[in-house]
């Protein structure tokens, strides 16, 4: 059944009228008509089931019945990730969103190789991964920032898994461990400079790990760091 994103409050018997676009995609590319079911979600009031009331030219109203799931919380999981091309960030961000990351945080590195990105687009792609995946809610992708100014504000009690590909720390099921909030970072395809990688291994916060013997790209380093932490300690533990 199809799943869309909304803002408005889900509760039952309410109207809600889909963006132009959502409209289009609904009617035009899915072919709903009067009557029709789809589920609901706005990372607030749980997942509602809903049925198109009205069709028309301008776009169409949908009625909420029933709620299917109450809101649930996922792991406090976010990914901080230097900016690469295009492809492959549009790639980590949709692979985050499906492996339960609850925030994007882009970074630039001294070795960051792109200056500059669409914020507005990798949210859309984090949007329709989240429809498709069953989420309950949507991770928020946040504008880029440069790497010494977030670690300079960032709070202890944030654990942060350093991926360093200098080869000297340890794998990362046996390094991860302590619940609470984490975060994963991911540097630019031309790794960390000296200078990063020794004032991240100097931070109380940080937890080093190795992701394998192999140079891994950033897309792969991400997907692979994501869900190695999430069999460790995310919601994967115990998942039937």
């Amino acid at each position: 059944m199809i799943r869309l994103f909304v803002t408005d409050a889900l509760a039952a018997d309410a109207h809600v009228a889909p963006s132009p676009d959502q409209a289009r995609y609904l009617t035009t590319v899915m072919r709903l008509s009067v009557g029709d079911e789809l589920l609901l979600f706005n990372g607030r009031d749980g997942e509602w089931r809903a049925r198109v009331a009205e069709v028309g030219k301008r776009g169409c109203l949908l009625e909420v019945t029933e709620q299917t799931r109450p809101q649930a919380v996922g792991s406090d999981l976010e990914l901080v990730v230097a900016l690469v091309k295009r492809a492959r960030l549009e790639t980590i961000v949709e692979k985050a969103a499906e492996l339960g990351a609850r925030r994007v945080q882009l970074v630039v590195t001294r070795r960051t190789n792109a200056d500059h990105t669409n914020v507005g687009r990798l949210q859309a792609i984090a949007t329709e991964a989240a429809e498709q995946t069953g989420r309950l809610d949507v991770p928020q992708v946040l504008e880029p920032v440069k790497l010494e100014k977030l670690l300079d504000g960032w709070s202890p009690e944030h654990r942060l898994m350093f991926c360093d590909e200098g080869g000297e720390a340890k794998p990362a099921l046996y390094a991860l461990a302590g619940d609470g909030p984490w975060a994963v970072l991911i540097g630019p395809e031309g790794g960390f400079s000296p200078e990063e990688r020794d004032r991240l291994r100097e931070l109380t916060f940080v937890t080093p790990v190795s992701l394998g013997p192999r140079i891994l790209r950033a897309d792969t380093a991400a997907i692979s760091a994501l869900t190695l932490w999430q069999a460790k300690l995310g919601d994967w533990r115990g998942a039937s």
